[in-house]
């Protein structure tokens, strides 16, 4: 029969490989938000890009200078 140190010590150790559990799916979860943020700030600097290029060609084209 275990004695209470050996149940302490079970439970010391099942309570520490939950926390790990926890906190590498808070990482994951951290990782994928960090991802999805890049991915969003990609699209926006690419949609101003295009936005700033349709606005100077429109200028070059109101200038004449587009031909």
């Amino acid at each position: 029969m275990a004695d209470n140190s050996q149940k302490m010590s079970y439970h010391a150790g099942e309570a520490k490989g939950q926390a790990q559990e926890k906190a590498n799916t808070m990482m994951d979860k951290a990782g994928n938000a960090a991802q999805s943020a890049k991915e969003s700030m990609q699209n926006a600097g690419e949609q101003v890009q295009a936005k700033a290029q349709g606005a100077a060609d429109a200028v070059k084209d109101a200038t004449g200078m587009n031909k």
